[in-house]
């Protein structure tokens, strides 16, 4: 099926292309959501004769998205979760959740404008792309954490694991300590 695109969609074209794909993917996803129209001569023309007032509402809507994402960009979001004590989650961090953290960090997201490749599912400062709009992207950092001392923690740049380790060598320490106090008070009697 051949279509106009309204706006510029990722891997198909810029806005005004007449583009040729899939029946499904044109009625399924780009129809509706508006980005784009079928290719015949009624919406050529009306193309036509929109495409100024479209191309000043992509800049107006460009500029905001930037202006945004200046904001926005190279933020943390703390998340608070329960995880096992190797550091694996007992659900996963999806886009809906990197958006409600965004929305309570005092930003505008929505769940869609959310690129995740899969969900996280273990602890950790994990980098996430947010879309605000078709040419402006930023990046986010999610800090997943059982408590916000461990997200204080890793937000230093140390794992879990590592301050698990450092307590755990810390313990033993203190063990061989107390048991060569002992020994050497028995040797003194």
């Amino acid at each position: 099926m051949q279509v106009i695109l309204l706006q510029r969609v990722a891997k198909l074209g810029q806005m005004g292309e007449v583009v040729n794909v899939k029946d499904g993917y044109a009625r399924n996803y780009l129809l509706p959501q508006g980005k784009a129209l079928r290719a015949n001569e009624a919406n050529v023309k009306s193309f036509e004769a929109k495409k100024a007032q479209l191309e000043l509402t992509n800049l107006e809507g460009r500029k905001e998205a930037e202006a945004v994402g200046a904001k926005l960009d190279g933020q943390t979001f703390v998340l608070i979760r329960s995880a096992s004590e190797a550091g694996a989650l007992y659900g996963s961090v999806t886009a809906r959740d990197v958006a409600d953290a965004a929305t309570a960090g005092g930003f505008t997201v929505a769940r869609g404008q959310v690129e995740m490749d899969k969900p996280i599912k273990d602890l950790g400062i994990h980098p996430v792309t947010v879309v605000l709009h078709p040419e402006v992207s930023v990046k986010v950092k999610l800090n997943v954490a059982r408590s916000p001392e461990e997200a204080e923690l890793q937000a230093t740049g140390k794992s879990i694991r590592d301050a698990a380790a450092e307590a755990d060598a810390q313990a033993d320490f203190e063990i061989s300590e107390l048991f060569d106090d002992v020994g050497g008070a028995a040797s003194d009697e």
